[in-house]
């Protein structure tokens, strides 16, 4: 069975690893260093690859061409694409992230280098909450506007989560003097509950990521943003992948097996407060 192919969870390589990218593709081998420092080597031929699904807050090396990343993965039958939009972009919460705007333009451009809008999955991830003064803010509202722009453009797959604050994410946003506030599961519930009137507006399919507390909500799904049998259907020759629930994921995570071939080494210059991965900052 051809594997499905992750890059990358741990890092944003087409934001800032692209010419690395484009080499390994061309290459068809790669050999990967993971969390616990153990390395391992993926075939990245076209014979043995089913997906390559490709995660960025950021497109622009892709839609550019830049290092002829574009032209490398096109020889893959099967691309997916996790796009992440939270509205926050070039605030003090991601300050090395395009501005909505920015990153709005670009998924006219992604959708073409797709050739369907069905291959591009939005992450509205995470939902952040915050104190400036004695009032709270969020980024929640901006689904308002995010969610139309969706929907014109035949988008319709919304993964999401609130922010889970590690110690390090912790330690982080205290070193930055930034005030950010967790609600309660309620809280989020009804939160949850303003995103699913929304989505339902805008005829948009919401996916809870991780976070198996808010299935419960009508209207939202468990998230596998790689799933198996989902890309098979995408696949052009309907090519069978695994299904078999990814052992190297979080408990509540809903994907199925993969392999990704980014690194933590690989420092992601975004700078955002919440990040888990990044012990540079």
């Amino acid at each position: 069975m051809k594997i499905i192919v992750s890059a990358s969870r741990r890092t944003d390589l087409i934001s800032f690893f692209p010419e690395w990218l484009s080499s390994v593709v061309k290459k068809e081998s790669v050999r990967v260093y993971g969390p616990s420092r153990n390395s391992y080597v993926v075939n990245l031929s076209p014979d043995s690859v089913h997906t390559l699904v490709l995660w960025s807050k950021n497109f622009s090396n892709l839609i550019e061409n830049r290092f002829s990343l574009r032209d490398a993965v096109k020889k893959y039958d099967n691309l997916y694409f996790h796009f992440t939009i939270t509205g926050l972009g070039g605030s003090i919460i991601e300050r090395g992230v395009p501005s909505p705007e920015v990153a709005l333009s670009q998924l006219d451009f992604l959708i073409e280098i797709a050739e369907s809008p069905e291959h591009i999955s939005i992450r509205f991830d995470p939902i952040i909450y915050w104190r400036e003064g004695k009032r709270i803010r969020t980024n929640l509202l901006f689904f308002e506007k995010l969610a139309p722009q969706l929907h014109k453009r035949g988008i319709k797959h919304v993964r999401f989560s609130f922010a889970q604050w590690y110690k390090k994410a912790v330690r982080r946003a205290q070193k930055h003097r930034f005030s950010f506030f967790d609600p309660s599961e309620e809280e989020k519930i009804e939160a949850a509950k303003f995103l699913v009137k929304i989505a339902d507006q805008w005829k948009l399919c919401l996916y809870s990521c991780a976070q198996n507390f808010l299935i419960g909500v009508e209207g939202i799904s468990r998230s596998s943003c790689i799933d198996g049998a989902f890309l098979q259907n995408l696949h052009p020759e309907n090519e069978p992948a695994s299904t078999n629930k990814d052992k190297t994921q979080r408990k509540e995570c809903g994907c199925t097996e993969s392999l990704d071939i980014g690194s933590y080494t690989q420092f992601c210059p975004h700078s955002c407060l919440y990040c888990y991965a990044n012990p540079k900052m």
